[in-house]
């Protein structure tokens, strides 16, 4: 008797419906992807007990006949891909042809369909229990689809019994659902639970991209974050394979990455608010979350990441998305250069949120550099002065006769809380309380500063570019040079980091295989421990990524450096020494967060003020 045998057609589905459908959210991006490459403009989702139930999405797409209707539940039926060619230049969200039939077998299935061109009102219907088909009928039907899942899992109880509460899964849909709205603002989308709308958005139409974003993500988050736009773009270089083959010259693949990015201090404690997207599909990428790491860097505190909705758009043939039974994950053929331009697109973003306030503030002599070795004077304490304006704010009009019995709500001056950067406003120095933060005054509202962290951004800022500019770091001989033994990968990526490393001022040498010779430090690096100090800054070129500045290996150190330098909590200062360590931080290339990624600056507009004194509502 032969032990191999070719599985039932009914066996094969349950077995790609375990690949693909992992828990009712995997049924309704499926059924979401199919209706949005039917070029649907109005989708309805409705569930009820977390999906267990019942499933419905409902579109206005371009339908199917009752040939297609039948041969869309056949595994591997697909009008997305007719050959192995297209699978390298994949356009549209679905393409294997597994969704349809994989659901209908572990489930109690039911389409209705009728195509958008067709003259007729009568539409078709089929009804699939557990992968057999129970009735094929004509029926009345809008143009579109509807797709009803009922009774999910019924006939795999094992399967049935590793699905959670109601919540949770409701909570994984609404997931799906708030990427798929998010990734198509010109589709509108209603979500239905338990018979109780839970949300309806319309669609948004309008031509400008960032517009129509921007309006989708207030109607989903309300919007209460400072949000960044962000506009990138390159043209791709050419790859190895294009520049061996003699073909003719064609315009070059464009990648660009676009959306809204936080400001500076502007984070999460997770990565639940990036919402990352490749040429319209929602994606996870490893490569991708370090880039925005990468691009907020000294701009996020230890822990904290980036909030973003970001879109990044290549040529398909550049994105291979055929890695992951359910589509989640992508690779890049050209994985460094990707990561590289997404991180540059974020730090160029939070560059440009000050450049404006370079170019309106008058030119400066450059500060005098700061010797990391040596010890600053003590500030002198002197008392402050009778709060002197640092810059004058603009004349506004004074503010219209009030009405007996009637008190405005808001002073019209105070109306205009633009979205300017904090720092290109007029501020006027008030005080200082707790001998630490400085309150400062706007036409917006109350500025708080942190005299420490913003001393420490001037500092950092300084050295940094005094390391840049000399080209090398200064060195200090150890007494008695340390052997360094690492596993073999990472020998071979310090191997490599070896001219960067003598830059800073690290004396390394191989002594060996896998073995390193420590000879020499900068002179300001105190560490006890040589090889946790070398295997942090394997840590953090690896995490940083190739092609990073070299000095960034020395970042860190000069960061702690500088906190020990900086005026402390309790150094009173004058107000002179605060006018010019507020002029010094506008002057800054990131001025809003201290090297570690802590906020410099605090602001609270006039609309907070009078919301807590009862003001406004």
């Amino acid at each position: 008797m032969n032990r191999i045998r070719l599985l039932s057609e009914q066996v094969a589905n349950q077995i790609a419906a375990g690949e693909v459908i992992e828990r009712p959210a995997s049924v309704v991006k499926e059924l979401v992807e199919n209706a949005l490459d039917a070029q649907a403009t109005r989708l309805t989702i409705e569930i009820q007990a977390g999906g267990r139930s019942l499933i419905r999405v409902t579109d206005d797409g371009l339908g199917m006949s009752r040939d297609d209707a039948l041969l869309c539940l056949e595994r591997h039926a697909t009008s997305k891909i007719q050959r192995a060619e297209d699978l390298s230049s994949i356009a549209t969200l679905g393409f294997r042809g597994e969704a349809l039939p994989s659901i209908a077998s572990v489930s109690r299935f039911s389409l209705a369909t009728r195509e958008r061109a067709s003259d007729s009102a009568e539409g078709t219907q089929i009804i699939v229990n557990g992968g057999k088909i129970a009735s094929v009928r004509a029926c009345g039907s809008a143009p579109g689809a509807s797709v009803e899942v009922r009774q999910l899992f019924f006939n795999l109880p094992a399967r049935r019994k590793f699905l959670r509460g109601e919540e949770t899964e409701t909570a994984h849909i609404r997931h799906y659902l708030t990427l798929a709205a998010l990734a198509w603002p010109g589709v509108a989308f209603e979500f239905i639970k338990d018979g109780r709308t839970v949300w309806q958005f319309p669609s948004v139409n309008t031509t400008d991209k960032f517009a129509a974003l921007g309006e989708r993500l207030r109607a989903l988050t309300g919007g209460g974050e400072k949000l960044l736009p962000v506009d990138f773009s390159m043209d791709l270089p050419a790859s190895a394979e294009e520049e061996e083959t003699e073909a003719p010259l064609a315009a070059p693949a464009r990648f660009s990455v676009w959306g809204f990015t936080g400001a500076p201090g502007v984070s999460r404690a997770t990565r639940e608010d990036q919402h990352l997207f490749v040429n319209r599909r929602p994606v996870e990428n490893r490569g991708l979350n370090f880039a925005l790491l990468e691009g907020y860097h000294t701009a996020l505190m230890k822990g904290r990441y980036p909030v973003c909705c970001l879109f990044i758009e290549v040529s398909p043939a550049e994105v291979d998305v055929n890695i992951h039974p359910s589509k989640r994950e992508v690779k890049f053929h050209r994985e460094k250069t990707v990561r590289q331009w997404v991180a540059q697109a974020v730090r160029e973003t939070l560059l440009r949120f000050h450049t404006p306030a370079k170019t309106q503030a008058p030119p400066r002599p450059p500060p005098p550099p700061v010797a990391p070795a040596g010890v600053p004077d003590p500030p002198v304490s002197i008392r402050l002065p009778d709060l002197p304006k640092l810059y004058q704010p603009p004349p506004t009009a004074p503010p219209p006769a009030s009405v007996p019995g009637l008190v405005p709500a808001t002073v019209p001056a105070r109306a205009a809380a633009h979205s300017s950067a904090l720092l290109q406003v007029p501020l006027r120095l008030v005080g200082v309380i707790g001998r630490l933060y400085v309150v400062l005054e706007s036409d917006r509202g109350l500025v708080l500063l942190d005299q420490h962290a913003a001393h420490e951004r001037i500092l950092f800022e300084q050295m940094l570019r005094r390391l840049e500019n000399n080209g090398a770091a200064p060195s200090q001989r150890l007494l008695l040079p340390e052997t360094v033994e690492l596993s073999a990968r990472d020998a071979q990526f310090l191997r490599e980091q070896l001219p960067a490393l003598a830059r800073l001022g690290v004396g390394l040498s191989e002594f060996g295989e896998r073995t390193f010779l420590l000879d020499a430090l900068p002179p300001f690096v105190k560490e006890n421990q040589p090889r946790r100090f070398i295997l942090e800054l394997v840590d953090a070129l690896k995490a940083a990524g190739q092609g990073v500045n070299a000095l960034r290996l020395g970042e860190h150190v000069i960061a702690k450096t500088v906190c020990r330098h900086a005026v402390k909590a309790n150094d009173p200062l004058a107000g002179a020494e605060l006018e010019n360590l507020i002029e010094d931080l506008r002057h800054c290339a990131m001025p809003y967060t201290c090297p570690h990624g802590r906020p410099t600056l605090i602001e609270m507009n006039f609309r907070e003020l009078e919301k807590k004194f009862g003001r406004s509502q």
